[in-house]
């Protein structure tokens, strides 16, 4: 499994942006998928995940109410649409894909069998 991350760009504050995660294999379609961020001289650390179905979703608790993560498994790609994005959102945003699918360790990087190779956000103010 390949994964490959689009989307980010240059925003206001206040403004969205709309990350997709495009998978190659069909397999990808029964993984866990999740979005960490990387902000400079910071640790990786979790944004949100979608298990397999598109049922269960979580998400860091400063996110919440601001970003939705989604799936099309017809199209084999997550999204995570931003709104309302503030200038600590900025950060390298990664995919990331767990084969086993359990809902245990989300936060933990080393859970994740796959990982696409990041997209930037940058928030102005």
């Amino acid at each position: 499994v390949q994964l490959q991350a689009s989307g980010g760009g240059l925003v206001q504050a206040g403004g969205s942006l709309r990350l997709s995660c495009a998978a190659s294999g069909r397999s990808f379609r029964r993984y866990l998928t999740a979005w960490f961020r990387q902000a400079p001289g910071k640790e990786r650390e979790f944004v949100s995940a979608i298990n397999w179905s598109g049922g269960s979703t979580y998400y860091k608790e400063s996110v919440k109410g601001r970003f939705t993560i989604s799936r099309d498994s017809a199209k084999n790609t997550v999204y995570l649409q931003m709104n309302s994005l503030k200038p600590e959102d900025t950060a390298v945003y990664y995919c990331a894909a767990d084969s086993a699918g359990s809902w245990s360790q989300l936060l933990s990087t080393e859970k994740y069998d796959y990982w696409g190779q990041g997209t930037l956000v940058t928030v102005s103010s």
